[in-house]
Parts: C-alpha cells; sequence; structure tokens
C-alpha cells in the first residue's frame, strides 16, 4: 500500500496524526464534512495497511520515524511548486526565518547555493538541506517536538526576540475565515507569532488542503500575513475575505 492509493481525506488524516501522534473521531468530525461512519472506515483502512492503531475514541500513529517519512511525502508535487515559487521571492542580502514542515523544507531545498542571504530555522532538517548549500544558517535552540524535529519553547522564544527578518516563510495547517491561520500545536503556534511580530514581510506556504481547515491554536488573523504560497484557489467565501484582507495569493507552478 502506497500513499498515492490513499484518497485525499486519508492523506490529511494521517498528515494530521504526524503532527501530534494520535487524532480523536471527534477532531475528524470538525475538519471533514462527513459521517462518524466513513471517518471509522478511513480508521480501518489505515489500521489494515498498518499506519495506525485504532484506539477508544480515535486512533494513535505506529512508527514515528516513518510517520516523518511519509507526512513528507504528502503532495509532494504540490508542495515542491509550492516551494519553489517561495524560494523565487527571496532576495541578495535578505535575512529569512524558516519554521518546521513539509512545505517549508521544500523552500530549502530550491533555494540555491551560494545565495547572499542568511537562513534562521527552528526545524533540524531544514537545517541539514541547508548544510551543503553554503548558505549561512542560524539554528536557534529550544525544546525539540519528537513529532516534528522542531525547537521550540522559552530558549527558542528568547532568540527570536532578538532577531528581525526581511521574509519569514511559515506552515499552517488550517486557514478559515474566522479563525485565520492556525495550527495543531501551541508550542509551534507561538514561535510562528514571534516571528510574523519579527518580519517585514510575512509568506505562509500551505498546500490546498489546508484552505477551510481549523486547527485548535490560531497564530494570525488573516489580515496578519502579506502572502500565501498555494498550489491551489481557496473556495469563494475564503478567497474573498483574504482578498479584503489584502492578503496576495501566489500560485506555485
Amino acid at each position: 500500500m502506497t500513499l498515492h492509493q490513499l484518497n485525499q481525506r486519508q492523506q490529511m488524516i494521517l498528515n494530521r496524526m504526524a503532527e501530534d501522534g494520535e487524532v480523536k473521531i471527534a477532531e475528524l468530525k470538525i475538519m471533514f464534512d462527513v459521517t462518524e461512519m466513513t471517518l471509522r472506515r478511513d480508521l480501518e483502512k489505515l489500521e489494515h495497511w498498518g499506519y495506525i492503531r485504532r484506539i477508544f475514541g480515535g486512533a494513535i500513529l505506529l512508527g514515528k520515524d516513518i510517520a516523518l517519512q511519509e507526512r513528507t511525502s504528502v503532495l509532494i508535487e504540490e508542495k515542491a511548486r509550492i516551494g519553489k515559487r517561495a524560494a523565487a521571492l527571496v532576495e541578495p542580502g535578505d535575512s529569512i526565518f524558516l519554521d518546521g514542515g513539509s512545505t517549508t523544507l521544500q523552500v530549502a531545498k530550491y533555494l540555491q547555493p551560494d545565495r547572499q542571504i542568511t537562513v534562521v530555522t527552528n526545524a533540524l532538517n531544514i537545517a541539514a538541506e541547508l548544510q551543503d548549500k553554503r548558505i549561512p544558517t542560524i539554528v536557534i535552540g529550544g525544546a525539540m517536538l519528537d513529532n516534528t524535529a522542531t525547537l521550540v519553547g522559552p530558549v527558542a522564544a528568547a532568540a527570536l526576540a532578538k532577531m528581525a527578518f526581511n521574509r519569514v516563510f511559515i506552515g499552517t495547517t488550517g486557514i478559515t475565515v474566522k479563525h485565520g491561520y492556525s495550527n495543531s500545536n501551541m508550542h509551534e503556534a507561538e514561535i510562528k507569532q514571534l516571528a510574523i511580530a519579527k518580519a517585514t514581510e510575512v509568506n505562509v506556504v500551505a498546500d490546498h488542503t489546508k484552505f477551510g481547515r481549523q486547527d485548535l491554536f490560531s497564530f494570525a488573523p488573516l489580515h496578519g500575513i502579506h502572502r500565501i504560497v498555494t498550489d491551489g484557489s481557496p473556495g469563494e467565501e475564503l478567497r474573498a475575505a483574504l482578498e479584503e484582507a489584502s492578503v496576495d495569493i501566489l500560485l506555485g507552478s
């Protein structure tokens, strides 16, 4: 069984579980406009294929290291297009911040070697990606989140407080009219808020599955960022709200 044989909803369930290690049926009912029976069938299939183990009221992920790899493989072509388009926004002399995530990792992949820029990140996989590109890179300290290999907490916050960025590129797990940009982890949401506060230009990189999805911790209202780099257009209501908030939508190609 490969990820290409999963439907989009099942891919999104796995993507969410790669972040937190578990998921609840009640949470999935908020995310998706489908019946509980449909969600239980999805979880049964994911369990049968060896990705998860069902528990009372939800499911837990099997194999954390594999889950990180699988998350990176979800919608990889779409995320690559987003990363390539976002990386093209970076200009010589820029100081940029990249937070953790499978889409921000694609931004790092498309930064050309020997660029005269400085990259700051709280993600160990992004630092590793940049290691051989001869791009000055600063990794902020902090407590590591196992599921995402990101550094968060007071040490990370204190480091960001002393910095200023020309541009930041941050991921999100949800974008809605009411709650703006959200994330499932409160520690990562805090880092996103701090990076936004220290940036001249804020770019959210997000594939189309994030439109209309809401997570627990909102880190910015719609008007709190300047641009969304994505692979598809949002629904009419969200698109209108983004236009009213003066948020540019840039499509990767």
